[in-house]
């Protein structure tokens, strides 16, 4: 309110006409313009994340060759996945619960499920790096040499980046946008970076491993950070009380979402695990440059998914079909128009931003035209998924996530050998087409929804009362 007086003074007539009504409806508490507001603050704080992240894989690169680089990006995508898997969809529960309980002032349960939800990812991921790094020991003599301390020390990074992910969800449904996504997408690359450049400067070889070290003392930090925080956040806005525990509910729900979200992460990520298994590190390195680059484009799809889950959620529970409905739509033209500008501008500067990695990373420039087929076809239906899952409908969404992979990996597995690169950049794009597909098919079928750029996202029978989800 301050700075909307302050402008209503100082601002010139003309000028004040025009932007004071803009201010008005960026500080208003209606739940279209929240969502919106937190969609605008993810995507700047994608953008930011895109240029940070760019330009720490470019130091990256540089740094330490092709070769201990491709081994660092496939160590690290690996326990990154891994990682966000171990909370076992207990992070995302969170979004799906707690705007429910916070519309009807159900604080018990929300403190119940804030703090359930960290407890149970901290035990489930130190027991899944525990066998991993079992396993690790016992099969080392079959994992190739130089994969096996930096894998060793990304196992410890795990219960930090599943407690991470917790703590994002937790500020995503209360609409913290800078307080969900800086430190995980700003502030952990730049610790990377910043750790890496000190420790070379210090004298530490230009390894993979000493970039493993250097992001596991950046997870760790700033997910303590983060942690302090959230609880504080939280200690302000829900006064002390009791917490009402509903642990099966959370869990029944929270499985699904595993599901859902682990085949989600390994179709996004299995093309470099492939990669880095049927071929050598310098191959991952090229292949991980050109994905990471065309990935400036997803910043735009996430930055939507992040603000419409809550929104999404809230608009279920109230009953309210066509409003959802609307939203929907509203989101799937988020996702396609920027995506298009965004990715045409990175296809038209493709070449010159991977010479900047080094010079034979140049040769993935042809593969960000294939994978940007992909992505936009991932546009034309928007965060269908989150729609599913804030929907109540896990297990339809576990079905078509599942047929996705299945397409992802048979594709990765039978092109990679025979073509390489180009192979991996082919199969990711067809299986995005295929998961596109099959969610469109499914918001339709089950929600009479219909999720397309260039349609109309209200069904007939769904202003008419018949919508298949509340027969």
């Amino acid at each position: 309110m301050a700075v909307i007086q302050s402008a209503e003074k100082l601002l010139p007539s003309g000028l004040r006409g025009r932007v004071v009504p803009l201010l008005r409806v960026l500080a208003s508490d209606d739940p279209r313009t929240l969502t919106q507001r937190m969609a605008l603050a993810a995507f700047a704080i994608r953008v930011a994340s895109a240029a940070i992240a760019f330009l720490t894989q470019i130091v990256l690169a540089r740094t330490m060759g092709e070769f201990e680089y491709g081994i660092f990006v496939f160590v690290w995508a690996l326990v990154v996945i891994i990682g966000d898997m171990s909370c076992l969809g207990f992070h995302t529960t969170v979004v799906r619960f707690l705007p429910g309980y916070a519309g009807r002032n159900a604080h018990a349960e929300i403190r119940g499920l804030t703090s359930t939800a960290r407890t149970f990812a901290m035990l489930s991921s130190s027991a899944i790096a525990a066998v991993g790094l079992l396993l690790l020991w016992l099969l080392r003599d079959s994992v190739t040499g130089y994969y096996v301390v930096p894998l060793f020390i990304g196992f410890f990074c795990m219960p930090m980046i599943a407690l991470g992910d917790v703590l994002e969800s937790t500020a995503r449904a209360h609409s913290w946008a800078v307080v969900a996504l800086s430190p995980t997408y700003i502030a952990r690359p730049l610790l990377i970076l910043g750790f890496m450049v000190l420790a070379v400067t210090l004298g530490a070889p230009h390894t993979a491993l000493t970039a493993m070290v250097a992001a596991l003392a950046a997870t760790y930090l700033t997910t303590v950070v983060q942690f302090f925080n959230i609880v504080h956040r939280l200690g302000k806005r829900y006064v002390a009380g009791p917490h009402k525990t509903e642990f099966s509910l959370w869990l029944k729900a929270a499985l699904p979402i595993f599901l859902i979200e682990g085949f989600g992460f390994l179709l996004t990520n299995s093309d470099v695990i492939v990669v880095g298994l049927f071929l050598d590190p310098e191959s991952v390195a090229v292949y991980f440059a050109a994905a990471k680059t065309m990935a400036l484009v997803h910043f735009v799809f996430f930055s939507v998914k992040a603000a419409a889950a809550p929104r999404f959620s809230a608009l279920f529970s109230s009953g309210d079909r066509v409003a959802l409905a609307n939203f929907a739509g509203e989101t799937v033209r988020w996702s396609f128009w920027p995506s298009l500008g965004v990715g045409l501008t990175v296809l038209a500067f493709g070449h010159l931003l991977l010479s900047l990695f080094g010079p034979a990373f140049t040769a993935g420039w042809s593969l960000m035209f294939i994978l940007f087929s992909g992505i936009m076809a991932k546009a034309l239906v928007g965060p269908g998924e989150v729609l599913l899952t804030m929907s109540g409908e896990q297990k339809l969404c576990v079905i078509v996530y599942a047929t996705a992979l299945a397409a992802n990996i048979t594709f990765n597995v039978t092109l990679i050998p025979l073509f390489g690169i180009t192979g991996a950049a082919v199969a990711t794009a067809g299986a995005m087409m295929v998961e596109a597909l099959l969610l469109h098919i499914a918001v339709r079928g089950k929600l009479s929804i219909i999720l397309f750029a260039f349609a109309n996202p209200v069904k007939a029978s769904l202003v008419n009362g018949m919508d298949n989800h509340d027969r």
